[in-house]
């Protein structure tokens, strides 16, 4: 009987119905999870294609491990460190960084930012050169070079290139002692914008300058930095040469991996994407109440059907199992068809990027398709749909009897 009540419930799905209501509830009911699955699946597809624009951000703004001092801002024994590091066939590249706080100036303009001094290196760690729209990256012959961020540029009206006109950067001195002049507050240095490079949350406001003008701003030792950016050979084994690296250099060092280092901002983004989540499940959960609707009224439109076939010997379970598999066609045709149609709204985007991030920007919504997305959105959807077809294929079992 399990065949005949499947072909049964095709022919009710695909046959006409009795009439024209019972036809408009169970496709509306098929449409609504169609719509459904697409929205469920393009919006997963949106925020995995921003997590890979994150990592991709990510990725050139921190290294694969960060190596800084656990007591104090200047990494301590910094020629051991440096020679530890070197011998470690695990690691590309390394750069030793000096960040401080700092206040430009250019002519009636000025404002507070955030100096990165850098080796010459740091490329090979932070390919930030690649991403300069104007200018050039620092040549490092001189330590008054820098690179700077394209608004922080924009609103000291700083001219590029090296024949331009000097900005002044200024870092407090410290000491104790009576102030009689300007000398006595702060190190004063001037410089020249030898390119602009375009700025985010973690980069607005910073200045890419020689490690030689930071080391001189704040009066330290020639070798002296704050951190170690380190470039691995295979990112995938930072937390083990991470683990290798604490071995070899002690306890006076603090190394993150590059998962460490940004753990509250994935927490956040995954946190949205649960949430996310969630919201879609509610809205296809509602959404299987028009199925729980379309095989009610079904019942009750085969009412004497049902009686008939009941009298030509089908028992009760498989007069059930026609609503149910009724119920599921309809679930499997919302989640193929819907499936179908937002990877043909996804594709469109990538290819074409129709949808912008916001007004007046060129930024088009990145998306990204994956099976992981194919999967998650297929059992949420096929979970609550046949567990809605196969609780409602059980109600008003009266109907099938005979009088």
């Amino acid at each position: 009987m399990r065949n005949t009540a499947f072909y049964i419930a095709t022919r009710y799905l695909l046959a006409k119905k009795g009439s024209t209501a019972v036809t408009f509830i169970t496709w509306l009911a098929a449409l609504a999870m169609l719509v459904a699955v697409a929205a469920m699946f393009i919006i997963i597809s949106v925020f995995s294609g921003l997590e890979d624009l994150n990592q991709e951000l990510i990725a050139n703004l921190h290294a694969d491990i960060t190596m800084k001092s656990k007591e104090g801002k200047t990494l301590p024994d910094i020629k051991k460190a440096t020679k530890i590091l070197a011998e470690n066939k695990e690691i590309a590249h390394f750069s030793k960084v000096i960040e401080e706080k700092a206040y430009v100036s250019f002519r009636e303009n000025g404002d507070i930012a955030n100096l990165r001094g850098v080796d010459s290196a740091y490329i090979f760690v932070n390919p930030i050169h690649k991403n300069i729209f104007y200018g050039t990256y620092p040549s490092f012959k001189y330590s008054n070079e820098v690179l700077m961020e394209n608004k922080l540029d924009n609103r000291l009206t700083i001219p590029i290139g090296e024949g331009a006109d000097y900005a002044t950067i200024l870092m407090p001195k410290p000491g104790t002692g009576m102030i009689s002049k300007e000398e006595d507050i702060f190190m004063k240095r001037e410089i020249y914008v030898s390119g602009v490079f375009p700025g985010n949350d973690q980069l607005d406001n910073t200045i890419i300058s020689p490690i030689e003008l930071a080391q001189e701003l704040l009066q330290l030792p020639k070798d002296a930095a704050y951190e170690i950016v380190i470039k691995l050979k295979n990112p995938e084994k930072a937390e083990e040469v991470r683990d290798q690296l604490v071995k070899l250099l002690g306890n006076k060092y603090d190394l993150k991996t590059k998962k460490e280092e940004n753990a509250a901002f994935w927490k956040m983004i995954n946190t949205e994407k649960l949430f996310i989540y969630l919201i879609f499940v509610l809205v296809i959960f509602i959404t299987t109440f028009n199925l729980a609707g379309a095989i009610i009224i079904l019942q009750l439109d085969k009412k004497e059907q049902a009686k008939s076939l009941v009298s030509l010997g089908m028992n009760l379970k498989s007069l059930r199992n026609i609503y149910f598999y009724t119920g599921v066609l309809i679930v499997v045709f919302g989640i193929i068809s819907g499936l179908v149609i937002g990877t043909i709204i996804c594709y469109l985007q990538i290819n074409t990027g129709f949808i912008k991030a916001g007004a007046g920007s060129d930024l088009a919504f990145p998306v990204r398709v994956n099976f992981l997305n194919y999967i998650i959105v297929s059992a949420t959807a096929g979970v609550f749909g046949i567990g809605v077809a196969r609780l409602f294929s059980k109600v008003n079992k009266r109907h099938f009897k005979n009088d």
